[in-house]
């Protein structure tokens, strides 16, 4: 028997094995296969480990996606997630090259994916407030949202969470540096039944504290200095 006599449901659990750059090529090889790749029960998951990845064609955005994870692991996530005032020219010019590649994605999904149930970020140094905000305005069944290592996540996302976050049920705001102890009493506070972590958050130094950056800086010099 040839896989193109097989019905269906069995080309799509067998496709469900393969990753997207395999389901992609086995697309090319003829319309049956091409139909099984455009299914958008195939697509319920999508799993992303480089900004990179967000930018080919190997994957569709559609209704069917429920659960998305974009997680950068890599030397490079220090450079984009350190503050800017402490970048040099390479990481900065580095950085301003994807900085907007997640961000752009994920606000994609907002007006394509609206079922999303889980959303994981790690590394993800550019996303904002503003495209967390957006998210949980647009997909309001979303359950779960762990964030990781993300600077720019601030108490504006908490306050998000606590306004358009009616479904939520998990909230992870580890390593993000830049929420406060208040801002997450604010979400005990007023919505209790989330299931609320923040490792290493509101104990590090914010970004948006100008006054500790010029006390780092000045540190940085004396130890130049020495």
């Amino acid at each position: 028997m040839h896989i193109t006599q097989l019905n269906q449901e069995c080309l799509l659990h067998l496709f469900s094995f393969l990753d997207k750059n395999s389901r992609k090529n086995l697309a090319k090889t003829c319309h049956k296969l091409l139909e099984v790749f455009q299914d958008p029960l195939l697509w319920s998951l999508l799993n992303f480990h480089s900004p990179v990845e967000l930018k080919k064609d190997n994957f569709l955005l559609g209704p069917a996606l429920k659960h998305l994870s974009i997680c950068w692991y890599s030397e490079r996530v220090k450079v984009c997630n350190i503050e800017d005032w402490m970048k040099n020219n390479f990481q900065k010019d580095f950085c301003k090259r994807h900085e907007n590649t997640v961000s752009d994605f994920l606000l994609d999904v907002c007006n394509r994916c609206p079922n999303l149930l889980s959303l994981t970020l790690s590394g993800c140094g550019h996303v904002t407030d503003d495209c967390i905000l957006q998210l949980l305005k647009n997909c309001p069944n979303l359950k779960s949202l762990k964030l990781e290592n993300c600077v720019r996540i601030t108490d504006h996302t908490l306050k998000a969470v606590t306004l358009h976050g009616a479904s939520l049920q998990t909230l992870h705001v580890d390593f993000c540096r830049n929420v406060t102890q208040a801002g997450l009493e604010r979400v005990r506070e007023k919505c209790p039944s989330v299931m609320l972590r923040a490792e290493r958050s509101a104990n590090m130094i914010p970004d948006s504290k100008p006054e500790k950056r010029l006390m780092l800086e000045k540190a940085s010099r004396k130890l130049v200095q020495l």
